[in-house]
């Protein structure tokens, strides 16, 4: 799937995905609910329903075997996240990074080693 057809994705599909990307795949429906389905109280019935969604969004394909079915990423991590990180700057920040780091600064959320960490980064991205 191109980057250009992502879809932003629900809190609970996300997760999903989050656990899809950290496995070796295919996944299973049975996979998920021991990872996050149980601890969120979640039936199996929603998690098979939030994986046919993900599927029919382009993030999972599935085939059948047997009983089970298994589920492949279609959409790679970091092509997603690129895509939340384009969409947050600018719906957040106007595009502009300068913008962000100030929030971040402001709010105390950024600590002297990440700013430490950034200036380190830039330097060597100018050389």
């Amino acid at each position: 799937m191109r980057r250009g057809n992502v879809k932003r994705l629900p809190e609970a599909e996300f997760e999903i995905m989050k656990i899809v990307w950290e496995s070796n795949p295919p996944i299973t429906t049975g996979k998920i609910m021991e990872d996050i389905g149980i601890e969120k109280g979640w039936k199996i019935q929603t998690v098979v329903s939030l994986m046919n969604r993900l599927t029919e969004r382009g993030f999972l394909s599935s085939e059948k075997k047997g009983k089970e079915r298994y589920y492949y990423p279609t959409v790679e991590m970091d092509d997603y996240l690129s895509f939340e990180t384009e969409y947050f700057m600018k719906l957040y920040h106007k595009r502009s990074f300068m913008n962000l780091v100030n929030t971040l600064y402001k709010s105390d959320s950024i600590s002297d080693e990440d700013l430490d960490s950034l200036i380190k980064w830039v330097k060597e991205k100018g050389d």
